[in-house]
Parts: C-alpha cells; structure tokens; sequence
C-alpha cells in the first residue's frame, strides 16, 4: 500500500566543496584549498524530503521556492526522485550554504541568499496535500515555512485529529499543539524550556507539555534520544558507529520517524528506527555521502529495531551495590538501576543492560532472590540459582554490581540505595510500576529501555522443552 508523505518547510541548496590543502596563502595565514570536488543538492527540508522518498512513500513537498538558477535546480532534482512539489512565493534569492572541506574536515561554512520568507497567497493545492495526508512533517529551517499564518492554520487544524511530526528549529516557530510528534535535538529542548542542564528524560517530557505534544523525542547525538509518551519515558542508545559526518542527522532522523509511522509503526517502534537510520547516516558519512552516491531514495527499509552500543569502563563487580552508589556519589555521578529475574541471560536481557548503563556512570541490578522468583514464576524456576545470575551478570562489562533481594519487589533494596534512575523495560510501557512513586520521591528518574521482541526467558524454556 502507497502512503501519502507531505514535508513542508524550508529549502536552500547545499553546496559540498572538497580540495587538498598542503600550502599557506603568501599574503595571509589562510590554507589554500586546491578544489577536487563540487556537489550540491536540496538541503533543509529539501534533504528531509529526498529521504521520504521511497517505492511505497508518495511524497510531496510543500514550501517556498525562489525563482533563480539555484531554485530550479532544487525543483529538477526534487522531481527527478518523484517527488510533487507546491512551491510558494520566495522572498529574496535562494538560500545556499557552502561548506568548504579537505581531509574529511569542514574548513569554512558559507551562507548566503534569502531571507527565504514565503510570499503571496498559499495555493488551495497545498492546504489540499496537508489535509490529506497520511502523515505531515514539518521541517522547519528558520525561514518562515511553518510561521506562514495560512500554513500554520492548516497544520494546526490537522494536528487536531490527524498525525504531524514536528522537526523545530531555533529560529522557527514553535510546533502548534496536537502534534504526534516532535523532535527536537537536546540543545533546542533545554533552550525551549530554559533549562541548560536537564538530563534527556526530563528535558523530552517537559518540552512535550510546553509544546502540546503527545509525544517528544528528544535526540542527544551520540547519547540516543529520550521519547516522553504519557508517564513514561523510553531511551533508546545509539549503536556502536565510531566517528562519522553529522550533517543532516536531524533530517535522516525526522524522515525515519515519519515514514516508520505512515507505514503503520507506533511512535515508540519509528523512534527506534530513527535512531538506528540516523546513526548509520552519521557512521557512512553524511549528507557528504549521500550526495557523492547520487542515492535520491531512503536508507534500506525503516523498519528495523532499536540499535545497541557497548559500554565502557571496567566493571566494579567485587564492590557491594552500597559500596559502588557511595563511590559514583562521591564524585558527583549517577547511579542507574535496574532489577529483574535474569533467569537464563539472553539478547534481550543484554540490550536492556546495555541501555540502562548508557544512562549514568554506574549501573547497579538488583536481583530476585531464588524464593522471590519462584514466587513470582512458579514450580521449577528458577533455573540458576541467585549465585551463578548474580555471577553471569557481574562478568558483564556494563555492571558494576549486583544486589539480591527476597521480596516480591524492589522497593525495600531501592529505598536503601536511592539511585538517581530507576530503569525498566518498554515492555512496562503505561503499566503501573509500584516502585516509580517511591523512586520519584527522593527525586530519582524512571527511565523504560528498548527490548528485543520475542526474547524472554519463557519463551527459551518453552523453545528447549
């Protein structure tokens, strides 16, 4: 089935200029940039809207475009990827941005053109697309797209009752209430509620409620992104990629999310599709890449799940968990945990610990007693004893310790070591959790992590029996 995609929001022309510098200028301490390589392609929402396009993705772009040599070659390009496109009345020239690179580093950035306003009155076919759409993001890029009275009135009566996805920008205006989504990165969140030092979870669940949103991801980069939805809020960590281009993340971000969601995903699922796509964008080079492969299409099918990244530092496994909290709070950092059966290890267990220690400086794990586990799971369980789980996890390099409790639940061992976040899978998701109002009340944070569907201890006895 083809879904219907309308972006609207601002384009410029990138232009992506790359050369050999092995000399000095005679008259000036500046690098002479022998030139090799000229691209150039849609940039801003522009880039947003290449990245829609896929087999099954009708997409339309709807924004303003000036009528020079350089929005012509923006319109040609977005066209040759079958994209419509609903061009409004462009004030000024086109907006170019010119980054000059040698040996894989951005020397200079150039901008020029605009201001990029749109002018005239809105065509009926653009109220038109966005009405009807199965999905609206609205990538804006400061130039006034998405201030536009008609536009923003059209986006807002949608919002209303039907999905937009919302990428801000500094200089835009804020999203209009109702959104499904938005996506701010962690800078523009802290900015938006004034709060330079909130940590992911708080910042998405906060710029959620001042925007109106019902949901808020939150992206930090290499620190993977926080998506507030109702009480809960679900980190998803990026994968293992190493160093790579960043340029145009935030866009390979947004049109993942909002494919994922036209193609029937829920908002938690596209955010981990998001984050995978955006990280192999960063990890293969960028938007530098992208247009060196000529690729005017997606990244391979956004319907892959949350990726997962190792952690690092030595596990402190021969410390007590009241010893390792001291420890981490003795110089100032944060102490994540997370409790469970951890009967028979599996994948899903691993990406779940994996995340959590993403989370802080120290992740401790707080484990059910044999007695608690039976109670809990019935005859026969557990299969391995408090020791060897406890053994197992504390030979994992993302744990720094291990402590064992006999109730049912956690809230005594808890209380004891107040951790500053309580982190629990996403299969927790809108479930009642009777230790979440006790960790908030010494002001720590319930943080819900990916996990591998399908993977459960369960399932693997069932699957051997």
């Amino acid at each position: 089935m083809t879904r219907r995609v309308v972006v609207v929001g601002d384009v410029m022309l990138d232009r992506e200029v790359d050369g050999r510098v092995d000399r000095f200028c005679p008259d000036a301490p500046a690098p002479v940039l022998d030139v090799t390589t000229v691209r150039q392609g849609p940039g801003g929402a522009g880039l947003a809207t290449l990245l829609c396009a896929a087999p099954d993705i009708d997409v339309t772009w709807v924004g303003p475009l000036a009528d020079d040599d350089d929005g012509a070659a923006i319109a040609r390009e977005l066209t040759a990827a079958g994209v419509t496109t609903v061009a409004l009345g462009h004030e000024g020239g086109t907006r170019r941005k010119t980054r000059v690179r040698s040996g894989g580093h951005v020397l200079v950035r150039l901008d020029e053109g605009g201001p990029g306003r749109p002018t005239g009155t809105v065509p009926r076919e653009a109220l038109e697309a966005i009405a009807s759409a199965d999905v609206v993001l609205a990538s804006c890029y400061g130039a006034g797209a998405t201030a536009d009275p008609e536009i923003r009135a059209a986006l807002e009566q949608r919002a209303a009752h039907r999905a937009v996805v919302w990428d801000p920008h500094p200089r835009g205006g804020p999203p209009v209430p109702g959104c499904l989504l938005v996506s701010p990165n962690l800078a523009e969140a802290r900015r938006a509620i004034g709060r330079p030092d909130e940590p992911g979870d708080r910042v998405a669940a906060a710029v959620r409620d001042l925007w109106g949103a019902a949901h808020a991801a939150v992206t930090g980069g290499a620190q993977g992104a926080w998506l507030a939805a109702g009480d809960d809020v679900l980190y998803t960590p990026v994968p293992s990629v190493g160093d790579g281009d960043p340029c145009g993340a935030g866009d390979r971000f947004a049109a993942a999310a909002t494919t994922a969601i036209a193609r029937g995903a829920t908002v938690a699922e596209a955010i981990g599709v998001a984050v995978a796509r955006s990280s192999e964008w960063v990890a293969t080079g960028g938007a530098w890449a992208f247009r060196r492969s000529a690729h005017t299409g997606p990244a391979p099918d956004d319907r892959t799940t949350h990726g997962v990244r190792g952690s690092s530092g030595a596990p402190a496994g021969r410390h007590t968990a009241k010893e390792v909290v001291e420890q981490v709070r003795g110089r100032g950092g944060t102490v994540v945990a997370t409790g469970g059966c951890f009967d028979v290890l599996h994948a899903g267990h691993l990406q779940s610990l994996e995340a959590a220690r993403d989370l802080g400086d120290a992740l401790v794990v707080l484990l059910n007693s044999d007695a608690s586990v039976r109670r809990l799971k019935g005859a026969g369980r557990p299969v391995q004893t408090a020791e060897d789980r406890a053994r197992f996890l504390l030979g994992l390099e993302c744990v720094d310790a291990v402590a064992v409790f006999d109730e049912d639940d956690p809230s005594v061992l808890l209380d004891e070591l107040r951790p500053d976040v309580w982190a629990k899978g996403a299969d927790y998701a809108g479930v009642p959790l009777a230790e979440s109002d006790l960790v908030r009340s010494w002001g720590g944070r319930v943080v819900l992590l990916p996990y591998l569907a399908g993977r459960s201890t369960t399932a693997l006895l069932s699957d051997v029996g």
